[in-house]
């Protein structure tokens, strides 16, 4: 008998029967290589790091626990190359070529990595490049420029990451949709396998699928890519990319707000990706929105945690349409063929079927309406999917030994109404094979013979707050090589480092000697942001000191960040080492509100203060007013930010105070 909540009301809605069968006698299909999540490209984790437990160790539990939440089976994380890629900048383990300069501490992908081990140690690592330090080019823009330095670049980043943190890197990327070099690609392979790295496989290349082609027409390259690699799919691929006979993923894809539209993108590509394109992993961009809203690809995560100063974070519906997957198989798993155990529903929706060859059996269903399940790109041919009632036959050797399936239901809305989330159902009796099932618009089921999946919760985060104020950080007690809670380096790299200053103590330290080999078009200039872009009004104050010549400067209302930080207003307070200072709209240093004489010393400490009410500005150095003007245009919002106006190591921070904002 069906359980009553799969009962469908002939009187209220009709429904089709439309019949399918999952079959392995001729044989299983690809596959299955696990889902996962990408920490980088750029900088979307930054705010994870900064939250107190229990809440930072709750957060973890939902994205990698086993049997908790997401229970993701791959990690990508970005190489950090000290460049904008994205939403901020991610520091490089190697600043210059001094091999002396390499560090296996610096940033936050190590500590990511070794938390999601020790809550699945049969995670899989990925690791990809967006951008490269300067000297990665040898004075050209071409990070391929030498091959051989690039590759030794790299293969530091993999061995490091065992030899500092015990990290087996299980992949490596290429360079993030930007072009490939097969000659690299063929020396990176030898490298490897020279340095006893044949474990570590190669995903190529993490961009659109011209490498197919390479790959069909050049043999060596071909044995020396073990995966491709491709972003945004729109669930497809093209012929020459499954003619390579290769393993198919879409290592890059989601980047949808992960609202209830978000959670219907991911579902459906969870099980279309396969079902149309062969694909056998879907790894999300990104793994968490953990970067300020302002910034771009807002709350484009599986969850979100954006508030270390409150606590609040938000488990949203994406972390459940993984969990349908990926509590009810393991990596090594196989798909069923298409037209065997996956395939488009009849009515609209998809199902896909898989099983560990051992006996388990686990089918991922869902009825995804068109305009609850775009994903932010590519755009999405009309389809529609009504009601239908599915009736499954299961064939081969798993026919006679199947007599129930657990059910596990999650219901998306786009109404008043209550959602469902992974919600256990009663089992279904499979008799004689075969079982029927009712299906609405927008619902995801998982039948499956496997029994340890649970649905993990913890008590509601604390109420969501604003950025507070006053706020104050010295600095002085964080590791040294980390980077200060709340900034958001958007050009540069802003580490803390030890001054050697007995008042001074530990500081924020600009890192980056010179302007990098950049992903995107970088801001000219290193600059972090920080706090509540809400804000028109505010007062805060850092203290700077230059080792040699140059200048740094403070910067309220800004208004970009991301890819964009080179456009963004706001007002820029400028001081210089040759005596003077400058007033600007802009971080170009284009647009001068007001100028005039400073007397910034070298190599000694001095205090900068910003005070922005309304449309006067007021600036001061070391306690003196420097500058009172009135500021052009209407009062706009934004971040506060602090710079140098060029790409050296000479730079020093400490003190930061926000006493005033609104």
């Amino acid at each position: 008998m069906v359980p009553k909540w799969m009962w469908t009301s002939i009187f209220l809605l009709p429904v089709a029967l439309c019949a399918y069968t999952i079959d392995d006698s001729s044989g299983l299909g690809r596959t299955y290589d696990g889902i996962g999540g990408i920490s980088g490209g750029g900088a979307t984790s930054r705010l994870l790091v900064n939250y107190a437990e229990p809440y930072r160790s709750q957060i973890l539990d939902y994205l990698f626990k086993p049997n908790f939440g997401a229970s993701l089976q791959i990690f990508k994380v970005e190489i950090g190359g000290d460049a904008q890629s994205t939403d901020g900048t991610e520091s490089s383990h190697m600043h210059n070529s001094n091999p002396k300069d390499a560090n296996y501490d610096r940033g936050y992908e190590w500590w990511l990595m070794k938390e999601a081990k020790k809550r699945n140690p049969d995670i899989k690592l990925y690791g990809l490049p967006w951008a490269f330090p300067k000297w990665v080019g040898n004075g050209t823009s071409d990070p391929y420029h030498n091959p051989d330095v690039l590759a030794g670049y790299i293969l530091n980043w993999i061995k490091g990451a065992k030899s500092h943190h015990n990290l087996t890197i299980d992949y490596i990327g290429i360079w993030n949709e930007r072009p490939y070099n097969p000659t690299y690609i063929k020396l990176l392979r030898k490298s490897l396998d020279s340095e006893g790295l044949q474990n570590v496989q190669i995903i190529a290349a993490d961009n659109l699928q011209f490498i197919s082609i390479s790959i069909l027409e050049d043999q060596e390259l071909a044995k020396a890519i073990q995966k491709i690699g491709v972003h945004y799919p729109g669930t497809e691929v093209t012929q020459q990319t499954i003619q390579t006979g290769k393993p198919i993923w879409a290592s890059e894809d989601y980047s949808t707000n992960n609202n209830e539209i978000g959670g219907g993108c991911w579902a459906r590509i969870l099980n279309q990706n396969y079902v149309n394109g062969n694909m056998t992993s879907t790894i999300s961009w990104n793994l968490i929105a953990s970067y300020y809203d302002a910034l771009p690809y807002t709350r484009d995560g599986l969850m979100t945690a954006i508030e270390p100063w409150s606590g609040h974070y938000e488990v949203t519906s994406p972390i459940w349409g993984a969990a349908h997957t990926t509590q009810f198989t393991e990596i090594g798993w196989k798909y069923f063929k298409h037209g065997a155990g996956a395939a488009h529903l009849d009515k609209g929706g998809s199902y896909v079927s898989l099983t560990d060859g051992k006996g388990n059996l686990t089918i991922v269903i869902e009825t995804m309406s068109h305009d609850h399940s775009k994903c932010i790109r590519p755009g999405l041919p009309p389809y529609n999917v009504s009601a239908q009632t599915a009736s499954f036959t299961i064939k081969g050797s798993l026919a006679s030994k199947i007599t129930s399936l657990n059910v596990w239901y999650t219901k998306l809305t786009f109404d008043s109404s209550t959602p469902t989330y992974f919600e256990k159902k009663p089992a279904i009796k499979v008799s004689q094979g075969s079982f029927s099932l009712d299906l609405q618009l927008d619902e995801i089921y998982t039948l499956s013979t496997v029994t340890t999946a649970q649905k993990g919760s913890y008590p509601a985060s604390p109420a969501s707050a604003p950025f507070p104020v006053p706020y104050q950080d010295n600095f002085d007690n964080y590791p040294v090589f980390s980077e200060a809670s709340n900034f958001a380096d958007q050009a540069g790299v802003f580490e803390i480092r030890d001054t050697l200053d007995a008042q001074h103590k530990l500081a924020m330290q600009q890192v980056v000697p010179e302007y990098p080999l950049v992903w995107c078009s970088d801001a000219k200039v290193p600059v972090s942001m920080i706090g509540n872009f809400n804000w028109k009004d505010a007062t805060f104050s850092i203290d700077s000191m230059i080792e040699v010549n140059g200048g740094v400067f403070i910067a309220f209302r800004v208004t970009k960040g991301g890819c964009q930080t080179k456009n963004a207003e706001g007002v820029y307070f400028w001081v210089n080492t040759n005596g003077t200072f400058t007033v600007t709209s802009d971080i170009g240093h284009k647009d001068v509100i007001t100028k005039g004489m400073s007397s910034v010393p070298v190599a000694k400490w001095f205090t900068l203060k910003l005070q922005v009410e309304g449309t006067q500005a007021t600036g001061y150095l070391n306690g003196k007013q420097a500058f009172n003007t009135k500021i052009p245009g209407t009062p706009k919002n934004g971040f506060i930010a602090i710079g140098t106006t060029d790409f050296s190591t000479q730079y020093w921070f400490d003190n930061f105070s926000v006493t005033k904002a609104s």
